[in-house]
C-alpha cells in the first residue's frame, strides 16, 4: 500500500479544511464575536498538521483501489474530528461526542443536530456549521481533485471510492477535469440559489446559510424552527426547486447547462424520481385534507415541501410532521429509504438502485416461467452489467442488515422503537430529522453518547455508500 500517497492526500484534505475555515473567521471578526479565537486556533492546528503530512515525496505509479478506499474513509473521519475543534474551543458544543456528531452530520449532509438553540450560536460557528454541508455535498475528495492536479494519476481510484451511485461516469475525459466541471455546476446552482433567496427577502447571512444546506441537501438552518420560521411561501418554493434539482444527477445538469437536454429528458432514473415525488405529494395532500382538515392550499404547500425535503434527504421542516396521520408519516419513512438520484448530493438508497432491483426481480420471475430466456437488465437503453446488478442486490441486503443491527443496538441503549428506527434510517440515508424523540420539533441531544457515535458511523456509511467504509474495516483488506 502506498502509505506516502495516503498521508500526503490526507494532508491536502486538512489544508482544504483549514482554508475553508477562513471565511468563518472573517464572519466572526465582522460581527465581533468571541468565536474568532476558536477559528484562529483551529486553523493553526489543522494547517500545521496538514503541512507536516504534505511534505512527503509521492510515487503515484503504485496506486490501487486500496489507497482510494483508505483515503476516502480516513478523509471523512479526519474532517469530522478536526472540524469539531471550533465547536469545542468556542464552547458552542462543549462535549466532544456531541461536537463530533454535529460535524459528521454536517460533512455527510445529514442535518441531524444535538443543538437545541441554534439561534444562540455565534455567526462564525453558524457559518462553519452550514459550510461543512456545502463542502460535503459534492464530496471533499472531488473538491481536492479539482484543486490539486498532482493527484490526477490516482484520481479515478479516489473518485470511484467517494462518488455516490452504482456507476461512476465521467462527464468529460479525465477525472480532474470531471471534478472541476462538477464543481462548476455545483457553484452555478449555489449562486442561483443564493440570489434567489436574497430576492425573496432573506438577509445575506441567512441566504448563504440556507444556500449551503439546500444545494448540498443537508438541512442545517440558523433558525430553531427551520424554514418554518420565515413563514414565507416564496422562500419555500425557491428551496423546493433547488432541493429538487440538487437531488438529480449532476452529470445531467452539466449537459443541460451546455444546452443538451436530451440526457436529462431520456434519463429513466430522473423520470422515476419525478413520478415518486408527485405521487407521494398527491397522496399526502388528500390524507392531510381528510384527516387533519387542512385547506387544499395548506395541504399542498406543506406536503410538497416535506416530500421534496425528505426525498432529497435535506431534512428541512416547515411543520411538525411527527403530528401528522400515520399514513403520511409512513410515506415520509418510505421516502427516507428511497432518497434521490445517483450522482446527486442527496442520500438514501438512490433511485437507480431501486430501478435496477425492480428490473432484476422482474427478470427472475420471468426466468421462472422461461428458464432458457436470456433477459438483460436495462437502465433506459443501456444494459446493466451483471456484476453491477449483483452489487446492487448485495448493497440492499447489507443495508437492511446494518439497519436491523443499529436499531437493536439503540433500543438496547434505552431508545423507543419508533425513535430508534427512524434515527437509523435517517442517519444511514443522511436525512436529518426522524420521528418520535428525534422528530423535526426535537433533536438528537437525548440519544446516549454511544448511540451518537453509532449514528455518526451510520452517517459515514451512508455518505460513502457502505462498501468504501466496510472494506477498510475488513481484516483481510490489510493483509
Amino acid at each position: 500500500m502506498n502509505k506516502h500517497l495516503i498521508m500526503r492526500t490526507l494532508g491536502l484534505v486538512l489544508l482544504c479544511e483549514a482554508g475553508a475555515m477562513v471565511p468563518s473567521l472573517v464572519i466572526s471578526l465582522y460581527y465581533g464575536e468571541q468565536d474568532k479565537v476558536a477559528f484562529l486556533i483551529s486553523i493553526a492546528i489543522i494547517s500545521t498538521l496538514g503541512l507536516i503530512l504534505v511534505k512527503r515525496s509521492v510515487d503515484t505509479r503504485d496506486v490501487g483501489y486500496k489507497e482510494g478506499f483508505v483515503i476516502a474513509t480516513l478523509s471523512w473521519l479526519m474532517l469530522a474530528l478536526f472540524g469539531a475543534v471550533p465547536f469545542l474551543i468556542s464552547g458552542s458544543v462543549p462535549s466532544f461526542v456531541d461536537a463530533f456528531f454535529e460535524t459528521m452530520s454536517g460533512f455527510t449532509t445529514t442535518g441531524a443536530s444535538v443543538i437545541a438553540d441554534v439561534e444562540s450560536l455565534p455567526h462564525g460557528i453558524l457559518f462553519w456549521r452550514s459550510l461543512t454541508q456545502w463542502m460535503g455535498g459534492m464530496g471533499i475528495i472531488v473538491l481536492t481533485l479539482a484543486l490539486i492536479p498532482s493527484l490526477k494519476i490516482a484520481g479515478m481510484k479516489l473518485f470511484r471510492a467517494e462518488v455516490p451511485g452504482p456507476t461512476k461516469d465521467k462527464v468529460v475525459p479525465g477525472v480532474v477535469k470531471t471534478s472541476r466541471q462538477l464543481y462548476k455546476v455545483y457553484l452555478i446552482i449555489s449562486i442561483a440559489a443564493l440570489f434567489s433567496l436574497k430576492a425573496a427577502g432573506l438577509s445575506w447571512f441567512d441566504s448563504f446559510i440556507h444556500t449551503f444546506s439546500t444545494v448540498a441537501t443537508g438541512g442545517f438552518s440558523n433558525q430553531n424552527a427551520s424554514i418554518g420560521a420565515y413563514n414565507n411561501p416564496l422562500v419555500e418554493i425557491i428551496i423546493i426547486f433547488f432541493m429538487f434539482i440538487a437531488g438529480i444527477n449532476f452529470a445531467l445538469h452539466f449537459h443541460a447547462l451546455r444546452r443538451n437536454f436530451k440526457p436529462l429528458r431520456d434519463d429513466r432514473e430522473t423520470r422515476l424520481y419525478i413520478v415518486i415525488a408527485l405521487t407521494a405529494t398527491i397522496f399526502m395532500v388528500f390524507n392531510l385534507i381528510y384527516i387533519m382538515d387542512y385547506s387544499p392550499g395548506t395541504a399542498l404547500r406543506e406536503s410538497a415541501f416535506q416530500v421534496v425535503s425528505i426525498m432529497t434527504t435535506t431534512g428541512y421542516a416547515t411543520a411538525d410532521f411527527n403530528q401528522w396521520p400515520a399514513f403520511s408519516k409512513g410515506i415520509l419513512l418510505g421516502l427516507m429509504f428511497v432518497g434521490g438520484c445517483a450522482g446527486s448530493t442527496a442520500g438514501g438508497m438512490k433511485q437507480a438502485r431501486l430501478y435496477i432491483l425492480a428490473k432484476s426481480v422482474s427478470r427472475q420471475i420471468t426466468k421462472l416461467i422461461h428458464p432458457q430466456a436470456v433477459i438483460p437488465v436495462r437502465l433506459g437503453k443501456h444494459v446493466v452489467n451483471d456484476h453491477i446488478v449483483e452489487s446492487v442486490q448485495t448493497f440492499f441486503f447489507i443495508l437492511l442488515g446494518l439497519q436491523a443491527f443499529s436499531i437493536i443496538a439503540l433500543t438496547f441503549m434505552g431508545m423507543d422503537l419508533i425513535s430508534a428506527f427512524s434515527a437509523v434510517i435517517s442517519s444511514l440515508g443522511n436525512i436529518g430529522p426522524g420521528l418520535g424523540t428525534v422528530g423535526p420539533a426535537s433533536n438528537f441531544a437525548e440519544v446516549p453518547a454511544a448511540g451518537k457515535l453509532l449514528l455518526a458511523f451510520c452517517m459515514l456509511l451512508g455518505r460513502l455508500e457502505l462498501y468504501t467504509v466496510l472494506v477498510v474495516f475488513n481484516l483481510r483488506f490489510w493483509r
